[in-house]
């Protein structure tokens, strides 16, 4: 929407709403540091109407905090990604910086082959960062914890080279070097970086500035996940626990994820009574801003990690529930179980909930 300056100083890729969240919170933690960065936020932006939805209202958070934001139709037809890679790549070449939010994209990885910026930095996806550090500093492809298997298809073959290359820039380069690439990681998530990387924690300060407090009810909310979507949980089994953890602790709105359906949701209201809200933005900002409930129940996401930070000194708690195995459906990775632990295991200032919804011994 609006032109990029051609001396941009720091250009960042985001393709959800979280992603341009955390983007707006490592521009706030880094100015506290350094001069302020001419920063310009790309948007690739997705076909899924509620994540258009979100972004664009991130998107005018952003113009307020006096950033550029350029607005990509990145898959909108055939000739779309060659339009925008196009349009992209003299932006990439003059970037000092580049800042991105899932290097786990085929679009990010195609525009890091591009960029001959020296200092690159991640800023969380959600949980998936876990993943990414731990297949960074293990040398393994990338891939996303909830594909099934190890196979590789014709599009991936294709594909290798530049996903390849994208690993090695995100790769601290060695110290000494004459052109040193540098590569930072600015997370709310529980990682050890690989050597050479730094590590920058995200306390949502930007958040806690510029929302709330809110006013906590004497009720409880669920926050939805789209673990049934992305084949990992069957969904009556996941209905089932939302129902449990309503009827065990009072809950009275469900805060559904971008991506569920809205047939899933239409059941869910159906046989839960519970309200089913869709938010307008990421539910960090819309929990800062209240009315939240005085819990907030979770199943293993992003929130269990990022809410607590969001909202500390509120007296509001957050709660996650574990995933039984049982609820894995036979699509779901060999790895989701053990990833779904670990992203309940090291989630701090939270309580801990057994699957039938009750306070667990863990």
């Amino acid at each position: 929407m609006s032109p990029a300056p051609a001396d941009t100083d720091t250009l960042a890729f985001v393709e959800s709403p979280v992603q341009l969240l955390n983007v707006l919170e490592w521009s706030h933690t880094s100015a506290r540091a350094e001069r302020p960065a001419d920063l310009t936020v790309v948007v690739l932006a997705p076909r899924d109407p509620m994540t258009r939805g979100q972004l664009r209202r991130m998107a005018e958070l952003a113009r307020e905090e006096g950033h550029t934001v350029r607005w990509e139709e990145a898959r909108g037809g055939t000739a779309a990604p060659l339009r925008t890679i196009g349009g992209l790549t003299p932006l990439l070449r003059r970037a000092r910086r580049v800042v991105l939010g899932d290097p786990f994209s085929r679009y990010v990885q195609l525009l890091l082959g591009l960029t001959r910026a020296r200092d690159l930095v991640v800023v969380d996806d959600g949980t998936a960062t876990m993943e990414f550090i731990g297949q960074l500093a293990r040398g393994e492809r990338l891939v996303r914890w909830h594909r099934h298997g190890a196979g590789r298809g014709p599009r991936e073959v294709l594909f290798a080279p530049v996903a390849a290359t994208a690993r090695r820039r995100l790769t601290p380069g060695p110290e000494g070097s004459r052109r040193r690439r540098t590569v930072a990681l600015f997370s709310s998530m529980p990682v050890e970086a690989p050597e050479g990387m730094t590590v920058t924690a995200n306390d949502f300060a930007w958040t806690r500035s510029r929302f709330g407090p809110p006013r906590p009810t004497r009720t409880a909310d669920i926050v939805g996940t789209s673990l049934v979507e992305t084949g990992v949980v069957d969904t009556d089994r996941y209905l089932a626990a939302v129902a449990r953890l309503a009827r065990t602790h009072g809950a009275t709105r469900y805060f559904a994820h971008r991506r569920e359906r809205a047939g899933k949701l239409h059941r869910l209201a159906t046989e839960t009574g519970l309200e089913v809200v869709r938010p307008d933005l990421p539910l960090e900002l819309i929990a800062r801003r209240g009315p939240v409930g005085r819990l907030i129940l979770s199943f293993p996401s992003t929130v269990v990690h990022t809410l607590p930070l969001a909202l500390q000194g509120t007296g509001v708690q957050v709660a996650v529930c574990d995933i039984d195995p049982a609820w894995l459906t036979a699509h779901a990775s060999p790895r989701a179980q053990g990833f779904l632990d670990d992203v309940t295991g090291t989630a701090r200032d939270v309580r801990r909930l057994g699957p039938a919804g009750h306070e667990s011994g863990v």
